[in-house]
């Protein structure tokens, strides 16, 4: 959600920043805008609504030279997307961008009226500029005088501040919103995601939770939330922008489905040892605490939560470990017991997600064993206030509805479930049968994929359809609830997903010819059930349409047809079945022309609760 982009340089920045802002196109927003100090007391500022290439095309109409100046894409939280809305907003000589949500905005915006401003958007953030002219009026350096702003503030943000009649600096806070300080020679930058500044720099600062940073040409001064001076550590960063351009592909979420082979391969790489799992990564002493779990509590949102439920599944079965997962929005605002010895594992992609990170820290607080974050990006604030953290190495997934990430989570998730089930009581066999299964897991997607244009087909049966059932039973039904997700989040077709054998209680009352009922069906224990459910479907008109196992004897007939899926092994078979309701979804939104790498009101990395 929102993107930051900051520079103090000697050179003209509006193209780095605007290059900055395409990096960050893959957050989400609705709006993008950037303001350039062209000379001391004075700055150009130019806002567009939509796509950062409407901003690129205003810029070269009107072009921009400086060496100071910040550019922000925002997802409209406070007022529509429109221009007057769009970040930075100004006060006099002093303009503001922000990430996050200022929950006291409106008290503060009455009082700074009575002070004799005047608000010309409808957002939070105008409240930010406003607040920080007053307080230069009390006086002090810049740096002294965002904090004593900040300080009146509540809510979450990462915000750059800048005042035109000192091109020379820049000061930057961040309170529960990513931000990082990018280290140039003669040169340096803020950014919201280091992503957005591979091209300038590899080094970076880190800003913790609370932190304020006065960044010039050649220095970084740093305050920590008490007041106190401290540093933070320069990394030399490795991260690839590896999204590249789509090559062959219409869109990035295709390009990220049919990466996935490939993707999982990277997740496993030097992950085995002897036909055995290896997470020596972790350190040392990782064994002596996944030895003590007794219990495991999963934290996470949106797609993440449905790994996770996957794994209830797993740690439960395979490994004999309870489990619980919940949503991470609802764990942080309700009073939970702590079971013993209980390990928290938090799921994110981004490793910024808001909500997940207050899980955590509130995790902290409550007395579990340790914490162990899975994640895509090793600088997240997740990963770094984790005991723990594998990374899912899943690469750049560009699309807001997640692919790669999903899959590579799950495969992470096994190889963990088998890690700590050797640690109990789980037989050796069965450690063997789960790497067996994650090695063959590559080839058996590559062999799926070759089923793109049959889903392709099938995808025209969605056309005039606006609502959708989705079905599985056991660890399948959270795969089925992934799939309701993805057709939702891209062609905006209303989707629900339900245990198959719950129908009876309720969802039958949906079914006619109108509905079509989209089932996973593997091969496996539960197979006769879900045959029975399907029937139940079948007997009221409703359209079935089943991804079944090549041997489960499923024929297409009237009211069902059936799309065929290659053998997989039965372990990894959710993260097998996940792949053909990706093409599903991706299909259908085409057919709906829909935005399917940005759809509407959506973001990739959720920063605001």
């Amino acid at each position: 959600m929102c993107g930051i982009v900051g520079a103090v340089a000697q050179r003209d920045i509006a193209e780095i920043l605007l290059e900055g802002l395409r990096r960050l196109e893959y957050r989400g927003y609705d709006s993008a805008g950037l303001a350039v100090i062209d000379q001391p007391g004075h700055m150009q500022r130019i806002c567009r609504v939509g796509k950062v290439q409407s901003l690129a095309d205003a810029v070269e109409k009107e072009p921009m030279v400086g060496g100071t100046g910040i550019a922000h894409t925002r997802w409209a939280t406070h007022g529509e997307p429109t221009e007057q809305n769009a970040h930075p907003h100004i006060s006099e000589h002093i303009a503001v961008v922000h990430n996050g949500i200022i929950e006291n905005y409106e008290e503060l915006r009455t009082q700074l009226i009575e002070r004799g401003y005047r608000f010309v958007s409808e957002t939070d953030t105008e409240v930010i500029a406003h607040l920080v002219h007053w307080e230069q009026k009390q006086g002090g350096s810049l740096i002294e005088v965002v904090r004593r702003s900040i300080l009146q503030l509540r809510g979450a943000y990462g915000t750059v501040v800048m005042d035109s009649r000192d091109p020379s600096v820049l000061v930057t806070a961040r309170s529960g919103s990513p931000l990082v300080i990018g280290c140039g020679v003669g040169e340096n930058f803020i950014a919201s995601d280091q992503l957005a500044l591979l091209p300038v720099t590899r080094r970076f600062i880190f800003l913790e939770e609370g932190d304020i940073a006065e960044v010039t040409r050649r220095s970084v001064t740093i305050i920590d939330k008490l007041g106190n001076e401290v540093i933070r550590p320069e990394i030399e960063s490795n991260v690839q922008y590896d999204a590249g351009d789509k090559g062959v592909y219409r869109h990035y979420m295709q390009k990220e489905i049919y990466e996935q082979p490939q993707a999982i391969k990277n997740t496993l790489e030097g992950r085995f040892s002897h036909g055995k799992i290896d997470f020596s990564e972790l350190g040392e002493k990782a064994d002596e605490l996944l030895s003590k779990v007794e219990h495991v509590q999963i934290i996470a949102c949106g797609t993440s939560y449905h790994s996770g439920m996957v794994a209830r599944y797993w740690f439960e079965a395979l490994a004999g470990v309870p489990c619980d997962v919940e949503i991470a929005s609802e764990f942080r605002y309700r009073k939970s017991a702590v079971r013993k010895n209980s390990l928290i594992i938090t799921l994110s992609q981004s490793g910024e997600t808001a909500d997940t990170l207050a899980a955590l820290r509130l995790s902290k607080e409550i007395g579990y064993l340790g914490s162990l974050a899975i994640c895509n990006v090793a600088s997240s604030s997740l990963v770094r206030e984790s005991d723990l953290a594998l990374m899912t190495k899943a690469g750049t997934e560009i699309g807001v509805a997640s692919t790669k990430a999903f899959t590579t989570q799950l495969t992470v998730l096994l190889m963990l479930v088998a890690r700590i089930g050797r640690l109990h009581s789980m037989p050796e066999e069965t450690e063997h049968e789960i790497v067996h299964a994650l090695q063959a897991l590559p080839s058996r997607i590559e062999q799926l994929l070759y089923l793109d244009k049959d889903i392709e087909r099938l995808a025209e049966c969605f056309l005039d359809k606006h609502h959708a059932l989705f079905l599985g039973r056991g660890d399948q039904y959270p795969i089925a609830m992934e799939g309701a997700l993805k057709l939702k989040e891209i062609s905006y077709i209303h989707a629900e997903a339900y245990a198959a054998g719950e129908l009876k209680h309720g969802p039958l009352a949906l079914i006619d010819s109108d509905m079509p009922v989209v089932v996973v069906a593997p091969n496996n224990e539960l197979l006769e059930k879900l045959k029975s459910n399907i029937e139940e479907v079948r007997a009221r008109g409703g359209q079935l349409y089943v991804f079944a196992a090549q041997d489960t004897g499923f024929t297409s007939g009237e009211g069902m047809t059936i799309i065929s899926l290659p053998h997989v092994e039965e372990i990894a078979a959710p993260i097998f079945y996940t792949v053909p309701l990706q093409l599903l979804s991706y299909h259908v939104a085409l057919i709906k022309g829909t935005d399917v790498d940005q759809p509407r009101n959506l973001a990739k990395s959720v920063t605001v609760e």
